[in-house]
């Protein structure tokens, strides 16, 4: 979104390239600028899967990355943390305390990953052991980062972070196995590795999507939550309107739109989800299921919208909220 290899003549809009961007002077947990994922195909040329994509990330801020099933959403989070797929060809930027994560080396990457950033994936039972006590598991990250000074220091951290994601009887669940515990607990259990040094950012990818309505609901209050108290940016995806409200819900959080690849809307959580510019962002809450609907009414989003190419700069549409426009349109300079 920060594109400064245009192809097609400069539009003259204000400010395009920081259109729903934070102002330069806010200090950001993280600061990804032109990220650009490509894979080989079998036939020996690049397709690019993330275009130049732009998102800075503040502390105490929630940014939702929302959008369909393929478009990217994953790929660039897990690019701009250092954890791109195999294969994968990345370019652009991501500084995080002044170091560029895209270009340091795997030895210095491994001293941020799980410690200054958490992730928390979409199935727990990736990041789980299911050979270790639940407990062992915690005690570890805390032991590999250094956050603690001797095994009963880890033992009471444990207890605390358990504690902190709202698991009754810790010390009980610490004796556990994974398959032990419920899948809404596997989660909590997720979460509270990823929070347990303290990170400036956390990358929560579809966390609730594996789990029962009331569980999911559960367990993104429980990150919202955990913003507040540990000052910690968050990075949150899902395909999920009601999901991306419930977590984007105090005045500063954000909400990103990706369609193939490409950030379509950036603004402000209330701007984005109350009053949509895109054809696509309209399109994807008019689908979200309504008991309002007639059966065999369900919305769906048009071809034409998912299928048009668009701009990866946007176009202010009001302060902190931008879109973008079709490629024919931003080629033709229309504004």
């Amino acid at each position: 979104m920060t594109d400064t290899t245009r192809r097609g003549p400069k539009s003259e809009a204000p400010d395009i390239a920081r259109a729903g961007q934070l102002p330069p002077e806010v200090p950001l947990a993280l600061d990804a600028t032109d990220v650009s994922v490509s894979f080989r195909s079998t036939g020996g040329r690049w397709s690019t899967v993330v275009d130049r994509v732009g998102l800075g990330f503040e502390r105490a801020q929630v940014t939702v990355l929302l959008g369909e099933s393929g478009s990217g959403k994953t790929v660039f989070a897990r690019s701009i943390t250092g954890m791109a797929p195999f294969g994968a060809r990345v370019d652009g930027t991501a500084i995080f305390d002044n170091r560029d994560l895209l270009k340091i080396s795997r030895r210095a990457l491994r001293t941020i990953q799980g410690d200054r950033i958490g992730m928390v994936p979409q199935d727990p039972n990736s990041s789980l052991d299911p050979m270790r006590r639940i407990g062992g598991q915690i005690i570890e990250t805390l032991e590999q980062h250094r956050r603690v000074d001797g095994r009963d220091a880890a033992h009471a951290r444990m207890i605390e972070l358990l504690t902190l994601v709202h698991i009754h009887d810790p010390e009980r669940v610490a004796r556990c196995y994974p398959h032990e515990v419920s899948g809404g607990m596997r989660q909590r259990i997720a979460i509270a590795i990823a929070i347990c040094c303290d990170p400036e950012l956390i990358v929560a990818d579809e966390p609730s999507s594996a789990l029962d309505a009331s569980v999911g609901v559960r367990v993104v209050q429980l990150l919202g939550d955990l913003r507040d108290r540990l000052n910690t940016a968050i990075l949150f995806i899902t395909h999920d309107i009601g999901i991306a409200a419930l977590i984007a819900n105090q005045p500063g959080d954000r909400v990103a739109v990706m369609l193939s690849g490409r950030i379509v809307e950036l603004g402000f959580a209330s701007q984005v989800l109350h009053n949509a510019h895109h054809p696509y962002t309209r399109a994807l809450i008019a689908a979200e299921p309504s008991g309002e609907v007639a059966r065999g009414q369900l919305a769906v989003v048009p071809d034409d919208v998912r299928s048009q190419r668009y701009w990866s700069e946007l176009i202010p549409v009001e302060p902190g909220h931008g879109v973008a426009k079709p490629l024919e349109h931003a080629e033709a300079g229309v504004a």
